[in-house]
């Protein structure tokens, strides 16, 4: 059954600039959830004991939209949420006060720069955790990482659609890129993107735009695509248009559901598809420009 609590709302705070949900469910539930969420503006993920909490821009809260994608899973079991009006500072300190390691592989580890590791690995990647999507945790996250250290980097012009903190663009400088371009819809995903670049002494020029606005037509080797079925299949020609032939679209944020739709897209742009990998019902693709 379905419940539905009400808004809270944080006193003495100046700015209140998001809307946190509050999520109870199961783990297969919230992946589900989440995936649905991001279509209707959340971009910020968060596990915890109970499930999960998911944050958007306070003025693209539409409550309407929320209840109608907690309806479609309420017949699945215990299902609840409330929702809460939070400065983002305060966001921002949750996410560090709660953010862990992530080791990707046995070569690679995402952490904070207050975290000790117990080993070396070839490729540490160092983030300010705050309000973007992208923290390493997610699954897509870590299919993208495992795509990209399987093809050459080597003095490649790269592309990434949608940087969130700027992992895939810093493993990307780490493999041997040339040229690092990223764009965001957000100015803070920005900001972090650029601020966790220089943390890890990566060269990575971000900027606010879209793909079309900000992607150099034709100039790029490799592009890094880690954001949702729906964006994923209204942007393809725009990746298609930024790769040069022989070049390679890496792509996550969707299920293996939707592997069939996405595939048949990018064949009718004339991409070649190459690899498929899935993790905990996720899934990422790798297509090569002929």
């Amino acid at each position: 059954m379905l419940k539905r609590g009400v808004t809270d709302k944080l006193s003495n705070l100046n700015t209140m600039a998001f809307i946190v949900l509050k999520v109870a469910c199961s783990e297969d539930v919230a992946e589900m959830l989440q995936a649905e969420l991001s279509d209707i503006g959340f971009d910020s993920f968060m596990s915890t004991d109970e499930g999960f909490e998911a944050s958007v821009k306070k003025e693209e809260f539409d409550e309407d939209a929320v209840d109608e994608v907690f309806g479609h899973y309420a017949a699945l079991g215990s299902l609840s949420y409330r929702s809460q009006e939070v400065a983002k500072q305060n966001w921002n300190k949750l996410w560090e006060s709660n953010y862990e390691m992530v080791e990707v592989n046995e070569d690679c580890l995402i952490r904070a720069d207050f975290h000790v590791p117990s080993k070396k690995y070839k490729y540490e990647i160092l983030i300010t955790p705050k309000m973007s999507f992208g923290t390493g945790h997610h699954a897509t996250t870590k299919l993208m990482l495992l795509n990209q250290m399987e093809i050459d980097h080597k003095q490649k012009k790269v592309f990434e659609a949608g940087s969130g903190t700027g992992i895939l663009s810093i493993m990307a400088h780490k493999l041997g890129a040339s040229v690092v371009d990223a764009c965001e819809v957000e100015d803070w995903s920005v900001e972090n993107t650029l601020e966790n670049a220089t943390l890890n002494n990566a060269k990575v020029d971000c900027r606010l735009g879209m793909a079309a606005q900000i992607g150099k037509e034709a100039q790029y080797q490799i592009v890094l695509a880690n954001i949702n079925r729906n964006v994923i299949l209204e942007e393809l020609r725009v990746y298609n248009g930024l790769l040069q032939d022989m070049g390679i679209l890496v792509l996550s944020g969707f299920h293996p559901e939707d592997i069939p739709l996405i595939v048949n897209k990018a064949i009718s742009l004339r991409l070649k598809f190459t690899k498929c990998k899935v993790h905990e019902n996720w899934a990422s693709l790798v297509f090569e420009k002929g």
